[in-house]
């Protein structure tokens, strides 16, 4: 995979700083306070139940959202005063399956690659369709792909401008064990080849499994932060049946119950 590469590298910034952010929704505050650095090249978990806010960190991180206060940056691009910067270095996969139904895959990443003012992109869309297996069906409408296919696109969407940051936010949910298989080899090698990659997800095993930190959220707050290996030691329970090591499921409900802070 020679020409998977990304633009990172010898940064000086954070691949992500999220400095003090706080955000409310009428009476809800969905963020409180969140202060978090992901370095370059890091595979980072955020995880934590649904309404936790991870949702609406990531919309913060993609300029979709803007927080009440405190500041948050792309390789040092505040994702406010450098939109434009911020957003190019970043893509973000997307929970929800959204597609233009009038397209097919290939007008598709075009299309997406355009919208960063990118020409001439073929050879890397053609790349990126490999590695995902969408090659045999580029030609196809979106509308007649499956639940998985689709969610191969918007993968490939999210990777066609080359950013060298990457949010996936579940983006195995409701795939085959194939394509989740298939997608983490995929983001593995991404991962090696010096991109950031955040996951959230509620397949507790796969953070486990590929994450080297992991933060967890709890209405807002950050309840945890540490490498895996150190959650694992740190809040892990012994088995009822006594047999068995702890697991990362351990772990997230010892948290979120409180039992053990």
């Amino acid at each position: 995979m020679a020409s998977l590469h990304c633009w990172v590298c010898k940064s000086m910034h954070p691949a992500i700083s999220i400095k003090n952010i706080s955000k409310h929704y009428g009476a809800l505050q969905a963020l409180d306070d969140v202060s978090l650095a992901i370095e370059p090249g890091e595979f980072f978990g955020l995880l934590g139940p649904n309404g936790a806010g991870k949702t609406t960190l990531i919309s913060i991180l993609a300029g979709l959202v803007r927080s009440d206060k405190g500041h948050a940056a792309i390789l040092g691009a505040d994702v406010q005063a450098s939109f434009r910067n911020a957003r190019r270095m970043l893509g973000v996969v997307p929970q929800e399956l959204v597609f233009d139904p009038f397209f097919t895959v290939r007008e598709t990443l075009h299309f997406q690659s355009g919208y960063f003012g990118i020409r001439n992109n073929d050879a890397w869309i053609d790349e990126i369709m490999a590695h995902l297996d969408l090659t045999g069906k580029a030609d196809s409408n979106m509308r007649a792909l499956s639940g998985g296919m689709k969610r191969r696109v918007l993968v490939a969407q999210a990777l066609v401008h080359r950013p060298p940051v990457i949010i996936l936010d579940e983006p195995t949910a409701g795939v085959d064990v194939e394509l989740r298989q298939s997608l983490w080899q995929f983001i593995s090698r991404l991962n090696q080849d010096g991109h950031t990659i955040v996951l959230t997800t509620h397949y507790l095993e796969e953070a486990e499994a590929l994450c080297q930190r992991i933060a967890m959220l709890k209405q807002g707050k950050i309840v945890a932060l540490d490498t895996t290996a150190n959650l694992l030691t740190r809040y892990g329970s012994v088995k009822k049946d006594g047999e068995g090591k702890t697991d990362l499921e351990d772990v997230f409900v010892n948290i979120m119950s409180g039992s053990t802070l």
